[in-house]
């Protein structure tokens, strides 16, 4: 289960990160089908920082379970 939810959490942050920084200075346009923000239209700065921050509460949650938590 730790496992799921720190992989999990990694690919929400980097969807998040990988979005702010695309947004504010479009440096990924070769990954415009990779991120998920990508497909909202007015909103996508706002939804990447909410991918970011799930992500990053998601690596604090599987630091606090057991390796063989269920």
């Amino acid at each position: 289960m730790k496992t799921v939810v720190e992989v999990s959490g990694w690919l929400l942050l980097l969807q998040g990160i990988g979005g702010v920084i695309n947004n504010l200075w479009g440096w990924w346009g070769w990954a415009h089908g990779l991120l998920v923000v990508n497909l909202l239209d007015g909103y996508r700065i706002f939804a990447a920082i909410a991918l970011g921050v799930l992500g990053f509460a998601l690596l604090a949650a599987a630091g606090s379970l057991k390796k063989g938590d269920s």
